[in-house]
């Protein structure tokens, strides 16, 4: 088998689903590139036991086809030294030597049978398909990632939730702490289902959406999914387990509203947190008519930090607790100029939603307080 291909192509699409390989698998194999050379075509594949990901890329001069599994490291750490130029693969399909040819030299080593890499788990008959933008599939999973879990007795909150209705979509990501859900009308469901999608191949998509354009096509049934994009597909097991449900947690009446900037807000609790108590990372935000008074202390470095910021308040004068970091996060992730932050009491988790909406897009970010000690 012989081909000829662009380095830096080969390398940009290796790149990309290299990600999916783990630093230590229980199939030897799986440390492994998988080519596979069809007419002029090279697919390309990584896995891991729970995710695929495959790309193509065009070759030319083929002679001959089939398929090899080659170590990742031989393929990926030269490639990442040489400048772009054409690469020769020359593959003895009997003892699997792989020769790759280069303008001013040549490396080669041995490869293993393509025909032992694990084949992907085939849909059901009964499995539904989902399409939506790329773009809008990014931005649902750009916004809700973050706020997943990591935690081993609660596997269900480690990904995120698709909530797929004849309506709209949801997509849900919780740790216990915060909340995100994004809605957007603009994908309908064949009908009322849902999965979880876990945070590995999330982040893969993370990675790759942006590069794409055109439609994503998701066809899944209760266990897995196949995942396709212009120039990538990917086949990823669920998260097994039922979702909690995301919607009785949301408090509704809160007579508290806070409206400010949302950089301001941001800025002021990156500076303040940094004189918080390191092992709570705790903020004091303190509400009153037409300022936002946001301190933290370290009691036993003695160390304290306030700021004060102009917003729009009405409701009760306030003093509540939250986590630096989280609240952070949310404010991080939330696309828009303005907040506003919609409280119950202090002992009651808060909203904070985006002023400015994105059309046909509705979000909503939850926090738990914290216990404030005055």
């Amino acid at each position: 088998m012989k081909f000829i291909v662009s380095s830096a192509t080969l390398l940009n699409h290796l790149q990309a689903i290299s990600r999916v390989i783990n630093t230590k698998n229980t199939l030897p194999i799986l440390d492994c590139f998988l080519l596979e050379v069809r007419d002029s075509t090279l697919t390309l594949t990584a896995a891991d036991n729970e995710t695929r990901l495959t790309t193509a890329v065009e070759v030319s001069s083929v002679e001959g086809e089939g398929n090899l599994a080659i170590n990742a490291r031989n393929l990926l750490d030269p490639l990442r030294e040489l400048p772009d130029q054409p690469l020769t693969f020359d593959i003895n399909d009997e003892t699997l030597e792989v020769f790759i040819y280069y303008h001013n030299g040549k490396y080669n080593f041995v490869g293993q049978n393509g025909d032992e890499y694990p084949e992907p788990k085939a849909l059901k008959e009964d499995f539904m398909t989902l399409s939506l933008d790329a773009e809008t599939l990014f931005s649902g999973i750009n916004r809700t990632v973050f706020a997943t879990a990591d935690d081993e007795l609660r596997p269900v909150m480690n990904g995120i939730y698709f909530d797929i209705t004849t309506d709209d979509l949801t997509f849900v990501a919780s740790d216990g702490h915060k909340l995100v859900r994004v809605t957007t009308s603009e994908v309908k469901g064949e009908g009322r289902s849902s999965f979880i999608l876990p945070k590995k191949p999330a982040n893969l998509l993370k990675s790759l959406l942006p590069r794409e354009s055109g439609m994503v096509e998701i066809q899944f049934d209760e266990n897995n999914a196949y995942i396709a994009t212009e120039s990538y597909q990917m086949v990823c097991r669920f998260v097994e387990g039922r979702y909690p449900n995301y919607n009785s947690v949301i408090p509704e009446n809160n007579p508290n509203m806070v409206t400010l900037d949302r950089l301001a807000l941001l800025n002021a609790l990156k500076r303040v947190a940094v004189f918080s108590n390191p092992s709570s990372s705790l903020v004091k935000l303190q509400l009153s008519e037409d300022k936002i008074v946001v301190s933290a202390q370290d009691i036993d470095f003695l160390t304290a930090a306030e700021e004060t910021i102009v917003c729009s308040y009405q409701g009760n004068v306030m003093n509540i607790g939250f986590k630096a970091v989280f609240m952070i996060d949310i404010l991080n992730n939330i696309p828009s100029a303005d907040v506003r932050i919609e409280l119950s009491d202090p002992s009651r988790a808060g909203l904070i939603l985006p002023v400015e909406k994105e059309e046909n897009e509705d979000m909503l970010t939850l926090l738990m307080p914290m216990m404030l000690n005055d």
